[in-house]
């Protein structure tokens, strides 16, 4: 049975980028650029005020002046700025030419209606002003290849004119359920049901890290209705299935993905919870598609997400494949571990003020015991073996 590292790293050797695609902007949040974004523009394209005031030539040294006229943002200057004149502006307003600097109108006297006294303190030149060009230059280059997009990067790619760009797309993942004892939330249960509880929890987790989840709903433990169900799922860039995976009987699903031309990488790792985790991938003209089958029960299911999907997930949007990052952190109170596998075990995860972290292995019933994973942020790293770790002990974690 293969290690949790070496599972990672054939997970690692089949996640590859997805190929960029052009996007729209207002969907391109989050995404990688696979371009270099060059600007078709000066910003700014023209010299504007930076504030309300007066526009001025500073040689003029005239305390009152004529105000001639004035421009707001969004408008156009009709007259230059002569000696005895001035030109009443407004944030965001073209300068108007014959000017080289822009007096606030706090520190200035409106005599009349066109009639404006200025301080005696000579204003300098330039001061108000963003010239022409200053942020940036067209055709300059003004975010990289591989930049991960923010809301301001989108505003900048709006200054430029770019309505689409050329990024890594948000995986596509498909979820699927499966189990004849599963129906989905708000319904009545009968004798021997249970709610769905993992198709909305792994489609919270999928919009955590940025991926487009599919839901599928739920396929009985019936070959027909899997083979459409998971045969619909390939379509996407990743197909979760949750249930089905382990050595019973009615676990069909790995025998169907196979039939459906899934190549089966690996089934089962020496790790508690998650020990039926399977994986697979689907060659298929130029599409591919990354098969995860979940264990059924719940804290597997987030467990096996944590570990495997996710660095998958970041791998597709064309990051590093990267382990979920273990930490360092002292037991405050004690447990026991008893078996062959590595177990990754609820706790939660107290931090101090010097960055240290605390550790509080919760009650946890196995890996149905969904309840003690609602009061968890953690996961302690327990290696293989019979042993007690008292109060103290310094321990590996992880952050849900």
């Amino acid at each position: 049975m293969l290690t949790v590292t070496d599972a990672l790293n054939l997970v690692a050797q089949s996640a590859l980028p997805l190929p960029a695609k052009r996007v729209p902007l207002a969907e391109s949040l989050s995404l990688k650029l696979a371009e270099g974004i060059v600007s078709d523009i000066d910003s700014p394209p023209f010299d504007k005020s930076m504030l309300d005031g007066y526009a001025v030539a500073v040689h003029d040294s005239s305390p009152t002046r004529k105000i001639v006229e004035e421009v707001i943002a969004g408008g156009v200057p009709h007259h230059a700025v002569q000696p005895g004149t001035t030109i009443r502006v407004m944030t965001g307003a073209p300068m108007p030419k014959g000017a080289d600097a822009v007096v606030k109108i706090e520190d200035t006297t409106l005599l009349d209606d066109s009639t404006v006294q200025l301080p005696e303190k000579p204003t300098k030149a330039g001061y108000g002003i963003f010239t022409r060009g200053s942020s940036f230059h067209q055709g300059e280059e003004v975010l990289p290849t591989g930049k991960r997009l923010r809301s301001i990067d989108l505003a900048l790619l709006a200054e430029v004119g770019r309505g689409k760009v050329q990024a890594i797309p948000r995986p596509r993942v498909a979820v699927l359920a499966t189990g004849n004892e599963l129906v989905e939330c708000g319904k009545s249960l009968a004798p021997g049901q249970i709610r769905n509880s993992n198709s909305p929890m792994l489609v919270a987790a999928l919009a955590e890290v940025g991926a487009t989840a599919i839901e599928l709903g739920i396929a009985r433990d019936d070959p027909s209705e899997l083979k459409a169900a998971i045969e619909k799922g390939l379509e996407a860039d990743v197909l979760l299935v949750t249930g089905g995976v382990s050595a019973g009987v009615m676990d069909l699903v790995p025998g169907i993905l196979t039939e459906l031309g899934v190549k089966e990488v690996f089934h089962k790792v020496r790790m508690k919870p998650g020990k039926p985790l399977w994986f697979g991938v689907r060659e298929q003209a130029a599409h591919r598609t990354l098969v995860f089958g979940l264990p059924g029960n719940p804290v597997s299911t987030l467990v096996s997400f944590v570990l495997f999907v996710r660095p998958a997930l970041a791998a597709l949007s064309g990051e590093p494949f990267e382990q979920s990052i273990a930490l360092r952190g002292t037991l405050i109170g004690s447990t026991t571990h008893h078996g062959g596998r590595p177990t990754y075990h609820p706790c939660h995860l107290e931090q101090a003020l010097d960055a240290s972290l605390s550790v509080r292995p919760l009650p946890w019933r196995g890996s149905a015991d969904l309840a003690a994973l609602t009061r968890a942020n953690g996961l302690i790293v327990l290696p293989a073996g019979d042993y007690e770790l008292t109060v103290g002990t310094a321990v590996e974690v992880m952050r849900l």
